[in-house]
C-alpha cells in the first residue's frame, strides 16, 4: 500500500516534471520562449527552480518507495548502478566540455570539440542512460513514472534548442549539424573509430 505522504510526494514530483516538460515542448513547437532562456531572465529562474525542486522531491520519493517494484534486487541494482554511473559520467564530462553557462541555457560559444565531436547533445545522451539506471536502482514504480517524464525532457530539449542555436550561430551551426548527429548514429561511430585511428597513428609515430 502507498501511504498518504508517498502519494503526495509523487503527485508533486509528477506536477513539477510535467511543468518543465510542457514548457520545453511548447518551446519546440514555437508557442512560447521558455527554453533555452539565453539570459538570466524570469524563465531561467522558473526552469531551474523547478528542476532543483524536482531533484529534492525525487530523492524523497526514492527514499519513501525504495525497492517497492519487486524487480530482482541483485540484477536491478547492478545494472542500475552501471548505467547510472556511466551515463552521469558522460553527462558531467560533456558539461565540462560545453561550459557551465551554456549548460544552463545561456548564450556563449558554439562548442564542437570533446564529446561534441560525436553528438550534438552528449549530455542528454548521458542523462537518458543515467535516468534509466536510476529507475532500476530505485526499483520503484513511482520513481519509474517520474523518470519516464525525465526521459521526455532529454529527448525534447534539443528540438527546443535548435531554432535558437541556428539563430545564434547561423551557418556555423548548420555545418556542424550536418556532420554530427543530434543524439548518436552511424556518424558517431565513424567519428569514434576515426579518432582512435588518429590516436593510434600518433602513438606509432611517437
Amino acid at each position: 500500500m502507498i501511504n498518504a505522504l508517498t502519494s503526495a510526494v509523487f503527485v508533486v514530483g509528477v506536477g513539477l516534471a510535467l511543468a518543465n516538460l510542457m514548457g520545453i515542448v511548447a518551446s519546440a513547437l514555437g508557442l512560447v520562449s521558455y527554453w533555452p532562456p539565453g539570459e538570466r531572465d524570469r524563465t531561467y529562474y522558473v526552469h531551474w527552480g523547478i528542476s532543483h525542486s524536482l531533484n529534492v522531491v525525487m530523492l524523497a520519493l526514492t527514499y519513501l518507495s525504495w525497492n517497492s517494484l519487486g524487480l530482482p534486487r541483485g540484477p536491478s541494482l547492478a545494472a542500475g548502478a552501471a548505467l547510472f554511473v556511466a551515463g552521469y559520467g558522460v553527462a558531467i564530462t560533456a558539461g565540462l566540455d560545453l561550459g557551465v553557462e551554456e549548460t544552463k541555457g545561456l548564450a556563449g560559444d558554439l562548442r564542437t570539440g570533446g564529446w561534441y565531436r560525436y553528438s550534438r547533445n552528449p549530455q542528454y545522451v548521458g542523462y537518458v542512460v543515467a535516468t534509466v539506471g536510476f529507475a532500476l536502482l530505485a526499483n520503484s514504480g513511482l520513481v519509474a513514472v517520474v523518470c519516464a517524464i525525465y526521459l521526455g525532457w532529454w529527448l525534447s530539449l534539443p528540438f527546443a534548442e535548435e531554432p535558437w542555436l541556428r539563430e545564434q550561430y547561423g551557418e556555423e551551426y548548420k555545418r556542424y549539424a550536418e556532420r554530427v548527429p543530434r543524439f548518436v548514429g552511424r556518424r558517431t561511430v565513424r567519428a569514434l573509430v576515426g579518432n582512435r585511428a588518429d590516436e593510434t597513428a600518433v602513438s606509432d609515430r611517437g
